[in-house]
């Protein structure tokens, strides 16, 4: 199968006063795809607070560097605001993380776990649901990679950019699909 990538801007947030204005971008928006990026520990009973939370639109994809800012004010409200859905896989785990951080109350999320069996689809992988809807693979090459270095290599950022926009595609293509049923 072939491979896809996000093709949108990717815009790395490291500051405060960037989440700011990520979060009123992002607030102007119905839909957004969500996932978080976590440092990996290959040690028992070693654990890191999630690095990255990944919020794409479908042309772009906000990267907040959670180990930086940590959850300012506006990006919480953001993800208490139930008038805009964000679309996610897995998402009970993604809250847990993000809680350790700083507690909120999560909503208008959509886990997409929770609903593509509605569509015949058994697996509950991003990869293999995303190959099942388009034929395309998602490279999950970077998913073990330092989350929390001081740089996110290119290949770090396209890789936490495709994993929240095509949450977004996913779901934009049941709906379609659910239209014309």
């Amino acid at each position: 199968m072939p491979t896809v990538l996000f093709q949108g801007r990717i815009i790395v947030i490291d500051t405060p006063a960037e989440a700011e204005k990520a979060v009123k971008a992002l607030s102007e928006q119905p839909l957004i795809g969500i996932d978080t990026e976590t440092r990996p520990s290959f040690k028992k009973g070693v654990h890191y607070n999630v690095s990255l939370l990944q919020m794409s639109t479908p042309d772009t994809c906000f990267l907040f560097r959670l180990n930086r800012i940590g959850l300012p004010a506006p990006l919480i409200a953001l993800l208490e605001d139930e008038k805009i859905q964000k679309i996610g896989l897995s998402l009970h785990d993604d809250y847990q993380a993000l809680s350790r951080r700083k507690r909120f109350t999560p909503r208008g999320f959509f886990d997409l776990q929770k609903h593509v069996s509605r569509y015949g689809i058994e697996e509950m992988s991003l990869q293999k649901i995303f190959a099942i809807i388009f034929g395309q693979r998602i490279s999950k090459s970077q998913q073990l990679t330092n989350w929390d270095a001081d740089v996110l290599t290119d290949k770090q950022k396209l890789y936490a950019a495709t994993d929240a926009w095509a949450c977004l595609t996913i779901y934009n293509q049941l709906q379609h699909i659910k239209q014309h049923i």
